[in-house]
């Protein structure tokens, strides 16, 4: 959603020696409500890769903090026992084909004699046998030369996709079995948030499916990808949300400590721009500007801030201002001129 801030009413006020003072005029508007919550950063492709066949770490390729690409090279096992099995599952192979020809030729030789009847039915039927019993050898030989090749192919483990490796579970030598853990790493081209948010708001982080994440020093960004589990956790009653980032900016990475924003609807809230208000000590204030031209300090509460494509700023103000009120852009000015007053 893009927050278009209004063009405030500005006003100047004569007859200050320094220049005139320029006012903006207090505006109630309608503004994005929301609600915010703690999020997790992750990466949407994140995986251990596990051994998938037996064997002895050969060669490690890469480490952590290493960048890989997809299709990389990341460890070999040694692969004896994987060849031997691919030798012995080609000659399978080999065989099966041998007596499937010498079945064919036997079929079709007492298939011949058949047709001159000179042999009986039950010899046809045992030589048809024969060939399919033949033809469905040659099928198991070559599932198994298919598994052997596949054995010998696992003996090499590369990067499912691009990403950076951020753990290593196995050392050089180490013999291995499938299931066993050897690397971790994720991909930084994709990442989400992950946050929970409570029952009460649920249905309008459903209807309105908006979220900003923000990351300290990082520019916050927008996500309409959003996933709300169709569960509450029975502890805290609170709904896991899952929000896929549009973008991925530098300085954020997975792991990371974050803010969600959800927009949940709508409420008229009184702004200021930001630039009119001072800090002075634990006093947040702002300069009053009243019909007369007359300058009052007066301490104000705020709340959320909102900026526009332009980079203006507005400031909600919860209590201190009414609408219609005016109150300096240039609070130096304006404490010059409320100084000169009290003087008079």
């Amino acid at each position: 959603m893009i927050i278009v801030l209004p063009i405030w009413m500005l006003t100047v006020v004569p007859g200050f020696a320094a220049g005139p003072l320029a006012v903006a005029t207090v505006e109630q508007q309608v503004k994005p409500e929301t609600f915010v919550a703690d999020a997790l950063i992750e990466a949407v492709h994140q995986a251990t890769l596990a051994a998938e066949t037996t064997g002895r770490i050969k060669q490690i390729l890469f480490d952590v903090d290493d960048v890989v690409a997809q299709g990389d090279v990341l460890l070999r096992f040694t692969d004896k026992e994987q060849q031997a099995g691919l030798a012995r599952a080609e000659a399978g192979q080999k065989e099966a084909l041998a007596r499937l020809a010498q079945a064919q030729a036997e079929y079709r030789r007492i298939k011949s004699v058949f047709a001159r009847k000179l042999v009986a039915k039950s010899a046809l039927d045992k030589s048809s046998a024969d060939l399919k019993a033949a033809e469905q050898r040659v099928k198991a030989a070559e599932a198994d030369l298919k598994k052997a090749r596949q054995q010998l192919e696992y003996t090499v483990v590369r990067a499912p996709y691009a990403g950076i490796v951020v753990k290593r579970h196995v050392n050089v030598g180490e013999r291995v079995r499938p299931g066993t853990p050897l690397m971790t790493g994720f991909s930084l081209d994709r990442l989400r948030a992950t946050t929970s948010v409570p029952q009460s708001i649920v249905a309008a982080v459903r209807r309105h499916g908006e979220v900003s994440i923000s990351v300290d020093h990082v520019d916050p960004v927008i996500s309409k990808d959003i996933t709300v589990y169709p569960y509450a956790d029975a502890a805290s009653h609170n709904f896991t949300v899952r929000a896929e980032l549009s973008s991925v900016p530098d300085g954020f990475y997975p792991g990371m400590f974050a803010k969600a924003y959800f927009v949940i609807g709508e409420k008229p809230r009184l702004l200021v721009p930001a630039r009119a208000v001072v800090h002075r000590s634990e006093v947040t204030a702002v300069y009053v500007v009243d019909a007369q031209g007359q300058v009052g300090f007066r301490a104000v509460r705020i709340g959320q801030s909102f900026a526009d494509d332009t980079a203006s700023e507005a400031v909600e103000v919860l209590a201190g201002l009414d609408a219609g009120e005016q109150v300096a852009l240039n609070p130096v000015k304006a404490g010059v001129l409320l100084k000169t007053q009290r003087t008079r």
